[in-house]
């Protein structure tokens, strides 16, 4: 299925491709501050709808994630980085997905803070 997301604003708008029944709830550094729920998807399964110019972005740590937000309203949207096996991927916080009731989520927590 196809969702539309976005930060607060809408400063940085997005399209995503997926079947969204699944969220991680992360408690490294980053997203325990940020509250997102993630969902994973192929990189070439999320196409921002805004220029890229709208886009910023934040990387710490080994600096493998590209964590974007916006920087008008602060919302973070989507990441993006590789998985295991090199291929590009994006995490989608999807909090961002209006559509997307989260109360039916099943909701995996995953020790980010250990890696």
């Amino acid at each position: 299925m196809k969702y539309e997301g976005s930060c607060h604003c809408g400063n940085v708008a997005f399209e995503v491709e997926g079947d969204f029944d699944t969220a991680v709830d992360c408690n490294c550094s980053m997203c325990r501050r940020r509250g997102g729920l993630l969902a994973f998807v192929p990189r070439d399964k999320l196409v921002l709808t805004v220029p890229e110019q709208n886009v910023s972005t934040y990387q710490f740590n080994r600096h493998v994630i590209r964590h974007h937000f916006c920087a008008v309203c602060g919302i973070a949207p989507f990441g993006e980085g590789a998985d295991g096996k090199g291929n590009e991927m994006a995490a989608v916080n999807l909090r961002c997905i209006p559509a997307i009731d989260l109360d039916k989520l099943s909701i995996t927590k995953v020790d980010g803070r250990s890696f």
